[in-house]
């Protein structure tokens, strides 16, 4: 090896043998502080949170797994497409729900995605304890008139929606006080309609609007 190879090889081995300081992690609390918060410093909290949150638009769906004969059905807006290599979304759910537990349980999850036409169903299952039962959807309670069908899992899926995903879990992360779900996706379908929306706490519809190619409102 020549003079300037070696030099060279030695400079590569130890650009990629020397540790690399966190970006993260070596944040001074200081700066952490003025990134977070406002421009006077003041830490960000939960009412600054919740209020940020509140201007970010998302579609709606229908968490659902099932455990032997019993199902589960919640209302999320915290669902994202992930991955294309391997199929995968995520869904963050309360992590003492009992949802979080049955897709463990089971091993499956299934996700709607809601029409404009589906807001009654959105805010059942938004409803604390109304999406917990025994026996198919369909029957008594609060799975009655919501139908049903399955794919690859047999987790149920919403008839009529927008969209559906039926996932295999993938896995299940801490996120603070919520659990991400992985699903690695079965089967997913498109259907007919326009999507049910919350922004700013309330249900909402696309406007009939078009837009010009340079995304004004024409």
């Amino acid at each position: 090896m020549s003079g300037a190879l070696a030099r060279a090889a030695a400079h590569a081995t130890a650009h990629t043998t020397e540790p690399v300081a966190d970006p993260v992690t070596e944040v001074p609390p200081g700066q952490a502080t003025e990134q977070t918060g406002d421009a006077a410093g003041r830490p960000a909290g939960e009412e600054d949170f919740r209020a940020a949150s509140r201007g970010w638009t998302s579609g709606v769906a229908v968490l659902t797994t099932r455990v032997d004969e019993e199902v589960f059905a919640k209302t999320v807006s915290s669902f994202t497409t992930l991955s294309l290599d391997p199929l995968l979304v995520t869904v963050a759910v309360g992590r003492h729900s009992p949802l979080v537990a049955a897709a463990r349980a089971s091993g499956r999850f299934a996700l709607s995605v809601l029409t404009s036409h589906q807001e009654q169903i959105a805010r059942r299952f938004a409803t604390p304890g109304a999406g917990r039962a025994l026996g198919a959807f369909g029957a008594a309670g609060p799975f009655a008139a919501v139908p049903t069908r399955t794919a690859a899992t047999g987790a149920p899926l919403l008839d009529a929606a927008l969209a559906s995903f039926d996932c295999w879990l993938h896995t299940a992360l801490p996120g603070g006080d919520h659990t991400i779900l992985v699903g690695r996706v079965a089967a997913a379908a498109r259907g007919a309609g326009t999507p049910l929306l919350h922004h700013d706490g309330r249900y909402r519809v696309l406007a009939p609007i078009s837009l010009n190619p340079i995304g004004v409102g024409a």
